[in-house]
């Protein structure tokens, strides 16, 4: 049995790492001011959750004495959130992380592994996103993820601590909030299908995201901690367009849902598309294609909506 930290582990995310790392029997903390996670996203777990935040330095040294991993998912996530609270989100973003770090450092052989963004390569048209490229962070969210990204790499560098930083692309699956100011495409439509409202598109529906279903980075989070110590792209390297998405949808529900097209947001990427080779490289495989994804997500959208 291992000791695990997961901060940000009430989240969507970190609540599936919590899944899989309690099934296994390993001692699991989970650190979470419940800022953007739920309670109920654990409930039924075998973990310890203490709430807190990550900017509590006492806190993090504590809990992480003895421990053999951290996960680090504890973040401001939303991105028009970041530009309005600048100084907050340096605080937890960045700040934040450097207590994980300074933390893990005074335990041996303590693996730190970053949840990192996409969003560092800002609206760079060159694709598919590989490591290599030189990062364009164009929010708070962004330029802070590339700074945690910066910090794991130096304290591996200067006090030999290991680390890894991982490239979410468009992560979907159980648990995502679809009632957030900034929820994500993927738990909207398929509310909206569920209950024949109507699925809105901003823009044509032909820009392109690289989707990943959440139990692969799951996966991708474990794989970490074993092995690698740089950053990786966790994606599955090909790209499904907002309509194809949509029309998915409303076919696996069976939907009488209509495709509503309003004008298209300023600032939205048109495209997203990841080489995910180099972590393929160290063992990575998603073992999920996104109609199996997909299915899986809607059957628990489906019961939650049957339970309320």
């Amino acid at each position: 049995m291992k000791k695990y930290i997961i901060t940000g582990g009430a989240g969507f995310i970190g609540s599936h790492i919590a899944e899989y790392l309690s099934a296994k029997g390993h001692h699991v903390i989970i650190l979470d001011s419940l800022r953007t996670g739920f309670e109920k996203n654990i409930n039924g777990l075998n973990v310890q959750f203490e709430k807190g935040d990550i900017r509590d330095k006492n806190l993090v040294e504590e809990l992480v004495q003895g421990a053999n991993g951290i996960f680090h998912l504890a973040a401001l996530v939303s991105v028009p959130e970041s530009l309005l609270n600048i100084n907050e989100c340096i605080e937890i973003n960045t700040l934040g992380t450097i207590n994980i770090l300074e933390a893990a450092k005074k335990n041996v052989n303590c693996k730190v592994v970053l949840s990192s963004s996409a969003a560092n390569y800002g609206d760079n048209p060159i694709l598919p996103k590989i490591e290599t490229m030189t990062p364009e962070p164009m929010t708070p969210y962004a330029v802070t993820k590339l700074d945690g990204e910066f910090y794991l790499k130096m304290y591996q560098d200067q006090w030999g601590l290991p680390t890894a930083s991982l490239r979410y692309f468009n992560v979907f699956g159980p648990r995502q909030n679809p009632k957030s100011a900034y929820a994500a495409a993927v738990p909207i439509f398929i509310n909206n299908a569920l209950q024949n409202k109507p699925i809105t598109i901003f823009g044509d529906g032909l820009q392109t995201r690289d989707f990943i279903y959440v139990k692969d980075v799951v996966r991708a989070n474990i794989l970490a901690s074993q092995k690698g110590n740089e950053t990786y792209n966790v994606a599955l390297g090909h790209s499904t367009s907002i309509l194809e998405l949509a029309e998915k949808i409303i076919e696996i529900t069976n939907s009488k849902s209509k495709i509503k097209f309003l004008d298209e947001r300023s600032g939205d990427i048109k495209h997203s598309k990841a080489n995910p080779s180099k972590f393929t490289h160290i063992g990575f495989k998603p073992q999920y294609s996104i109609d199996h994804a997909l299915k899986e997500t809607i059957e628990f959208y489906h019961k939650a909506l049957l339970i309320n």
